[in-house]
């Protein structure tokens, strides 16, 4: 049987994540995952796509705290959570956000990218919807990119390895969920899956963009994997890696966690 084989989550939307045992899923997905974002001074969102270096920032969770670190900077210590600082709309693809600005965040990051940027916390009240076209009424989500969870399979990886010059690691993709024990591209038909306890609809595949370019270990651009990705999952001009899920209820994945599909 499938099982799940790893959990990630991403504290701040384009920083490196954290791998889990087991983690809670909320409303807008997993615990604490992407409530943090970067924004440039006019409030448009910032990831790897334009900052390819974020991937070099740490993140580790520690009680009601996060710590950001980077190698030549000093770590700064965050609150998991933050609704206190000024009020600041932001944009992050067609949504805007109504967030909390984190001074001492905002001055660490704009040191680091080496221009004025904010760091910005989604508060507990800002509700951003997930796309009403593959969702339903009150599904939410907090910074990712379009939906709660991002699930790749093992063996997708693995394939996609098979054909490239150098493998590379699944970090490339910032899944939340890793299965394993499944055929290569299983999680393309993944309508609903079922991983422990709590169910999922799988709305959308995801469609790749030059962050899997990024070594996640140097934050160096280069051509791999998307050009390979595109010589056989293009389809409709977009590349194809993953399953986005929606969740259907709260409670906690466990890696180990029997996966029904």
């Amino acid at each position: 049987m499938a099982r799940v084989s790893a959990l990630y989550v991403y504290p701040i939307k384009a920083c490196r994540g954290i791998r889990l045992s087991e983690w809670a899923v909320a409303a807008r997905g997993f615990e604490a995952d992407r409530r943090w974002m970067i924004v440039d001074m006019a409030g448009n969102f910032v990831t790897q796509r334009e900052m390819s270096e974020l991937s070099q920032v740490e993140t580790s969770l520690l009680g009601d705290s996060l710590r950001i670190s980077t190698p030549g900077f000093s770590p700064l210590e965050l609150p998991r959570s933050y609704d206190s600082g000024t009020s600041r709309t932001v944009q992050v693809w067609r949504d805007q956000v109504v967030t909390a600005a984190h001074p001492e965040g905002s001055a660490w990051f704009s040191q680091f990218l080496r221009a004025p940027h904010e760091l910005v916390y989604m508060p507990d009240a800002e509700l951003r919807h997930v796309n009403p076209e593959a969702a339903r009424a009150g599904d939410i989500v907090s910074f990712a990119d379009g939906y709660p969870f991002l699930l790749i399979s093992e063996a997708s990886l693995t394939d996609l390895n098979s054909r490239l010059a150098e493998p590379i690691t699944m970090d490339r993709f910032r899944p939340n969920i890793v299965v394993t024990d499944t055929a290569p591209f299983a999680e393309d038909e993944y309508n609903r899956v079922r991983l422990g306890e709590i169910s999922f609809r799988g709305v959308k595949r995801c469609e790749r963009c030059v962050v899997t370019n990024v070594d996640p270990l140097t934050g160096e651009r280069g051509r791999e994997p998307l050009r390979t990705l595109a010589s056989y999952r293009l389809e409709d001009q977009k590349i194809w890696f993953g399953m986005n899920l929606i969740h259907e209820g709260t409670g906690v994945l466990r890696v180990g966690d029997a996966v029904q599909a």
